[in-house]
C-alpha cells in the first residue's frame, strides 16, 4: 500500500520585483499553513519523507508546516524536478520515487497538482487551492504502478 500526499503550497505574493521561483509567502499564507499543520497533524505527523519543490514558498510552507509538527528536518528532500507546472513531469516524479518509502507528501505547485490528484484518484479537482492538500492511498507495492486511488482533500481554513 502507497500513500500520497500532494500538498499545494501556501499563498504567495506577487507584489515583489522577483523571479516566480523566488516568491514569498505572504503573511496570510503563513497562517494559514500553521492552521492547516495545527488541524492536519494526524495527516502528516507519519509521513516517511518530504518532497518539496525548491521554489522559495514552496521550501518555505515545508518548513513551517514540518516545524508546527516538529517533523525532524532530515526527512525533507528539496527536488528540482517537483519545480513543475506540468502534469506529465510529475507523474514521472511520482512514479520514480523509491519502493522503501510508503507514506510520502509532495509540496509544489498547480496546475500540475490538480491534474494529476484528478488522474491517480477518483476525486475530480479542478483548482487545488494555496495550502490545501490531497491524500490518496493506491492498495499497489509499487510507485511505478500507481492508480485509481482513494483520495481525501484537507481545504484550508480562511483566515
Amino acid at each position: 500500500m502507497k500513500e500520497l500526499i500532494l500538498l499545494r503550497h501556501a499563498k504567495s505574493s506577487w507584489e515583489y520585483s522577483v523571479s516566480d521561483f523566488n516568491r514569498p509567502l505572504v503573511e496570510k499564507g503563513i497562517k494559514r499553513i500553521i492552521n492547516v499543520a495545527s488541524v492536519s497533524a494526524l495527516v502528516f505527523g507519519n509521513q516517511e519523507i518530504f518532497f518539496s519543490s525548491p521554489a522559495n514558498r514552496a521550501v518555505h510552507t515545508s518548513t513551517i508546516l514540518m516545524n508546527a509538527l516538529n517533523i525532524n528536518f532530515q526527512k525533507l528532500q528539496v527536488c528540482e524536478s517537483l519545480y513543475t507546472f506540468d502534469s506529465v513531469q510529475l507523474l514521472s516524479f511520482i512514479h520514480e520515487i523509491d519502493n522503501s518509502f510508503s507514506k510520502v507528501v509532495c509540496v509544489g505547485h498547480n496546475p500540475a497538482f490538480s491534474n494529476v490528484i484528478t488522474y491517480l484518484s477518483d476525486t475530480t479537482v479542478v483548482n487545488l487551492p494555496t495550502a490545501a492538500w490531497a491524500k490518496i492511498v493506491f492498495d499497489v507495492p509499487e510507485w511505478s504502478n500507481v492508480k485509481n486511488g482513494i483520495c481525501s482533500l484537507g481545504l484550508p481554513k480562511e483566515i
